[in-house]
């Protein structure tokens, strides 16, 4: 068996939370490499991006949001399907979820496996799971985009799908008034990636491509630290692509030679582990990161659902 406890399941410390205004009525709440979340304030509503993993857990954010703002909360953004940012969607009252078309198909076909795997993987992040009523649906989704006047001279927040990466369905938030962007999972800030549902290829070129081109000076990734100058929104850009061509070229040399996922994953934690195996989630997410580069070179198109036995499975398979 393996001598690593599986995933972040020994990963028990609370985080310090710190809840940033970017702008006026601009806010994002990061967690030492916990999942960000964040709100834009409307003239009379809040616009919400991303749910966390249980209500009790998302209560707790919007408890610090209401010492800034008591408008209600209108809008409720989810940046794709995962299970620790969409199960606690019931806390926000909102008016309108708003997600992918992919997103909603997601759910559909592995939104109960994702939230038993991710409920094993990362249990400290679901605070009270009992409260969590049952899957999160959006109940408006959208193609290529969708704007939200937020009224008055706060200007517009536009909701993008600029392609496939972390998942099928990945939107991100963009206020151009301001140039600050909520980039869900499709960028973090020195945090590692988590890639087992990803489309590589396509999420290291044109996707990080498109949201490169949209100039932000304040970028808040899935993880990690607010980045904030565009110098330093770049550099975040530029380190979830080098970590996702990383593991291409390690896998895919293995993967050409003959070699096994064993091996695979063994030349791509060398690679990868001087510069990036001290962020959080870095020991977490490789085995399983690894073992969709290797299903997606091995021509498996759309990611295999994992369910918590599969995760066992690869995680003892590669951590031996």
């Amino acid at each position: 068996m393996s001598t690593k406890a599986f995933a972040s399941s020994a990963d028990l410390g609370e985080k310090v939370q710190t809840l940033e205004v970017l702008a006026d009525g601009v806010y994002a709440l990061t967690a030492e490499g916990d999942p960000n979340i964040g709100a834009i304030e409307g003239e009379d509503f809040v616009v919400c991006f991303e749910a966390l993993a249980t209500p009790v857990a998302a209560r707790q954010w919007l408890a610090k949001l209401r010492e800034h703002t008591d408008k209600p909360v209108k809008y409720l953004i989810l940046s794709h399907y995962h299970a620790v940012r969409t199960l606690g969607a019931s806390a926000y009252d909102a008016e309108v979820v708003i997600a992918h078309d992919n997103t909603r198909k997601l759910i559909a076909e592995r939104g109960q496996q994702d939230w038993e795997s991710e409920y094993g993987r990362m249990p400290r992040l679901f605070k009270e799971p009992e409260t969590i009523p049952g899957l999160a649906w959006p109940t408006q989704t959208f193609s290529d985009s969708v704007t939200i006047q937020l009224g008055g001279d706060r200007g517009e927040l536009q909701l993008k799908f600029l392609g496939r990466g972390h998942t099928e369905g990945d939107v991100v938030a963009w206020l151009p008034q301001h140039k600050i962007l909520f980039a869900g999972d499709l960028v973090e800030a020195e945090a590692a990636l988590y890639t087992g549902d990803a489309f590589h290829r396509e999420w290291a070129t044109g996707t990080l491509d498109a949201v490169k081109a949209l100039g932000a000076e304040q970028l808040i990734g899935g993880r990690g630290a607010t980045a904030t100058g565009r110098e330093a929104c770049e550099a975040a850009i530029e380190q979830t692509r080098h970590f996702l061509q990383v593991m291409l070229g390690e896998v895919g040399a293995v993967h050409q030679r003959g070699g096994t996922l064993k091996e695979a994953f063994e030349a791509t934690h060398a690679a990868l582990s001087e510069r990036y195996g001290h962020w959080p989630i870095f020991e977490h997410c490789l085995p399983f990161d690894v073992s969709r580069v290797w299903d997606e070179l091995s021509g498996i198109e759309r990611p295999v659902i994992w369910t918590a036995k599969r995760d066992r499975h690869v995680w003892n398979q590669l951590q031996d």
